[in-house]
């Protein structure tokens, strides 16, 4: 097949999604091609039967911003017409399913009749979605896609409840490549954040609101005074400044460490012996998910689809939103008992097995094929 992803190119979890499924596809024989303002922050080497077509941009005095949504369709509808895509694949509601109906209207004028797949991430429902100036637009390019689907069972009842759809959505997970994502011993690194043998705690996210960053620093806080311990804290964002100003205000700084954005994460996580994910909202977790093949606990809120990655008693433990009191006592309780740690480290490791790229990839594969088989027949 040849296939068409239009994706977010930063680190959010669906521009991350999206360019792991490339990947996984072009591995898989198809030919893969990206669409996007710039190259995905996942793309980072050659690979065969993988393309990038970036969107260009316009500048006009009339225009207060670029027309981004036209420029996208404009470049949907060259690279289907002069690569001859079977299938477009579009991650995130908006606008990236919106301007795939405005090409598929386009290219149905043409004669070429393009399926197209849209997969929702989160954010595009719960937040972006359930903006009343957005949500008509939101539900018209849900209902108007001719496959869609979900990262997780919670993102799914939460769409079909909040646009009063009937629309089919099929749940397919995220996923990782665990060739990258698994526990390598590196004591160096260890000690040069741990060097008397503290524990380590990390937090990996885009530091906005509703990751809740500075519930982390509370609980780490509580946990700072009964056992020594380091918290390393990843990512950057709007909340880092606010972050950084509670660490100093609460004296914690010299044992907490913002390493800003990083790309070999799978590094860090390997050193790690708990990841604290307190988010407000998570329609999956992808970064508790990492961190679980690296063989790392976690503890994370019970909100969206946590619970469908996370297995409280399992593989870490689930609490209560914003009960930081919470975290730690379930942090002591794993980082002071050596064998539980142990057995949930491993319970971890297996659960992540689940999420492999081997076992997501072919189901994205047979919905494609049922979409443009479907597509076929209609036309």
């Amino acid at each position: 097949m040849r296939i068409g992803i239009v994706c977010y190119p930063t680190y959010g979890g669906s521009g991350v999604l999206a360019t792991e499924l490339g990947i996984g596809l072009a591995q898989a024989g198809h030919q893969v091609h990206f669409i996007s303002y710039s190259r995905p922050a996942r793309l980072t080497s050659y690979y065969k039967d993988v393309f990038l077509h970036e969107v260009g941009s316009f500048e006009y005095p009339l225009f207060k911003h670029p027309p981004y949504d036209s420029l996208l369709a404009s470049k949907i509808v060259d690279v289907v017409e002069h690569e001859h895509l079977d299938v477009l694949h579009v991650h995130y509601a908006i606008p990236h399913a919106t301007v795939a109906f405005l090409a598929k209207q386009i290219l149905k004028s043409k004669g070429i009749t393009l399926p197209i797949v849209t997969t929702l991430h989160g954010t595009d429902i719960t937040l972006v979605g359930l903006d009343a100036s957005l949500s008509s637009v939101v539900k018209f390019s849900i209902e108007n896609s001719d496959k869609v689907t979900a990262v997780s069972k919670s993102l799914k009842e939460q769409t079909l409840d909040f646009f009063d759809t009937s629309k089919e959505i099929n749940v397919i997970y995220n996923f990782i490549d665990l060739k990258r994502f698994q526990r390598r011993t590196n004591p160096d690194l260890r000690n040069n954040f741990a060097p008397n043998g503290e524990k380590i705690i990390v937090h990996i996210s885009n530091f906005r609101p509703v990751k809740r960053v500075e519930d982390v620093i509370y609980a780490f806080s509580k946990i700072r005074k009964e056992i020594p311990v380091k918290l390393l804290l990843i990512g950057d964002g709007p909340e880092r400044i606010k972050a950084e100003k509670t660490c100093r205000e609460m004296g914690t700084c010299n044992d907490i460490r913002f390493l800003g954005k990083q790309d070999a994460v799978e590094d860090l996580l390997s050193i790690a012996d708990l990841f604290v994910l307190p988010s407000a909202n998570e329609s999956f977790g992808l970064a508790a998910l990492e961190a679980m093949a690296c063989g790392v606990p976690v503890i994370s809120s019970d909100v969206g689809g946590l619970p469908e990655v996370n297995e409280d008693g399992v593989t870490g433990y689930l609490c209560p939103l914003g009960n930081t009191d919470m975290i730690a006592e379930k942090a002591l309780h794993l980082l002071n008992d050596d064998k539980l740690h142990a057995q949930f480290a491993k319970n971890a490791t297996a659960k992540a097995q689940t999420f492999s790229r081997a076992n997501i990839v072919p189901q994205y594969q047979g919905l494609y094929e049922s979409c443009i088989e479907t597509t076929a027949k209609v036309s």
